[in-house]
């Protein structure tokens, strides 16, 4: 199996699908887009600043009261040029843009999306499982972006630094739950359990992390936080990384 490979961080005058864009910074990088004729889409509290005559609009999703069950924002934002506008993510990252050719799939973990153009086909599934990832299994959401109007641009922000590794037809990896990006819509993804029956672990505890075989491309992040890692800090930061209203809501639950 080819090992994953850091992707490149800084991007200076990058063009596609009718944008151009540049990332800058390091710790926490900044997305920065000119718009002429393509609008594009982001989550609405991802923003960091715009030229103020760049327009914001909304852009409803299919699928809205659930999702906002789920923790997740019913819409999200549109930006129409012409003019510059910034976004960013509150974590040490990276920044990745990923090109689409027509026809193309992608797959983001939830939350992890930032911007993209506007002529994607985006929705959204919940994958269950035994601690799949977040609150003791109660599974999390994948967005799926599809480039059904063109080549299109998904741009997404890693915690941590980002890797990525090509998966053969067949070949698989196995990658802590909360350790995967994004992958392409090829790349199979299930959760496997490992139970621990010796030393001071012995019982009725496991191991679970997700198995992901190719063939396609894989993303993997080296920092996740977790909500239950984030209670120290107060339960203002352990419900916006559960979620929003949502994860208050059960990481209250969870503490009784």
């Amino acid at each position: 199996m080819n090992l994953p490979e850091p992707i490149k961080t800084n991007i200076t005058d990058e063009s596609f699908a009718g944008v151009t864009y540049h990332i800058r910074g390091v710790l926490v990088p900044e997305l920065q887009i000119e718009l002429s004729n393509e609008p594009v889409m982001f989550e609405h509290h991802t923003l960091l600043w715009k030229e103020t005559g760049v327009k914001i609009e909304l852009r409803k999703l299919p699928g809205g009261v659930k999702r906002k069950i789920a923790g997740l924002d019913f819409f999200v934002t549109k930006a129409l040029g012409p003019g510059r506008i910034a976004f960013s993510r509150d974590w040490p990252g990276q920044c990745i843009p990923l090109h689409l050719s027509a026809g193309q799939s992608l797959n983001v973990r939830e939350h992890h999306f930032l911007a993209a153009t506007d002529n994607l086909e985006y929705s959204f599934e919940r994958v269950k499982g035994v601690r799949n990832m977040l609150l003791g299994g109660q599974g999390f959401f994948i967005d799926n972006f599809k480039a059904t109007g063109g080549d299109a641009v998904v741009w997404v922000s890693g915690q941590g630094n980002v890797f990525e590794v090509a998966l053969s037809d067949g070949e698989q990896i196995d990658v802590e739950a909360g350790g995967w990006l994004y992958k392409d819509n090829s790349v199979k993804l299930e959760s496997v359990s490992l139970g621990l029956k010796t030393g001071m672990f012995a019982g009725d505890h496991k191991m679970t992390y997700n198995r992901f075989t190719g063939p396609g491309r894989l993303a993997i992040q080296t920092l996740y936080l977790e909500p239950v890692e984030s209670e120290g800090a107060g339960s203002n930061v352990g419900a916006a990384a559960t979620g929003g209203v949502a994860g208050a809501v059960i990481g209250g639950l969870l503490r009784g």
